[in-house]
């Protein structure tokens, strides 16, 4: 509870500060990308219960001759490149903290495709809400292997605290500020995660 009411306030003083410049940024998008400014997509929450994430939208529609999405580095625009190096395009998720979908801090929730594939160990990460920012994204965000992030991930399920908690927030605006851990080598977005090899998957 202690948590949770942590998230709740601290969401809605930060969705007030950064109104304005969540305004500008709808604005941009829409005039530079077109319409729609946010971008929605289903995602695992606490147990694996399906939520919709809101981000504002950096990419842009592009498909081939068949109709299907080109990949990222040909949809990723300049305006996209900046919103995600300065984590601005994570805004929004404010109001899925709020609805109580996430927390301020946790394990990042990532696509549906990826349940089938994680251990035993790695799904333990679905036993809290997932985050905003967590410990994961604190000691290497996108450098670092799935296997890494994911232990982090467990860590942070066995560890959590409010303290945790607000080190992990004071050392998330260190590492925005510094641009740090932003993509994967040789990958404009995070590489997909194809399943690890466990004796106990």
């Amino acid at each position: 509870m202690v948590k949770r009411s942590f998230d709740i306030i601290l969401s809605v003083i930060l969705l007030i500060v950064f109104m304005p410049l969540m305004i500008l940024v709808a604005v941009l998008i829409i005039r530079k990308l077109g319409a729609p400014c946010f971008f929605l997509q289903e995602r695992p929450g606490l147990n694996s219960k399906p939520f919709n994430i809101i981000k504002f939208r950096t990419m842009l529609d592009k498909v081939d001759e068949t109709g299907s999405l080109l990949q990222d580095e040909h949809r990723l625009t300049q305006l996209g490149r900046f919103l995600r190096s300065t984590s601005i395009d994570e805004l929004p998720e404010l109001w899925n903290v709020i609805r109580g979908d996430m927390s301020l801090v946790g394990p990042r929730p990532l696509l549906m495709d990826y349940l089938p594939l994680y251990s035993k160990e790695q799904s333990r990460r679905h036993h809290v809400r997932p985050g905003i920012t967590g410990w994961a994204q604190i000691n290497g965000r996108n450098a670092i292997s799935w296997e890494d992030k994911f232990k982090y991930d467990i860590f942070y399920v066995d560890n959590h605290s409010l303290w945790l908690d607000i080190k992990i927030l004071f050392c998330t605006m260190k590492k925005v500020f510094l641009r740090e851990g932003i993509r994967s080598s040789g990958h404009v977005t995070a590489e997909k995660f194809q399943g690890t090899l466990s004796i106990d998957s």
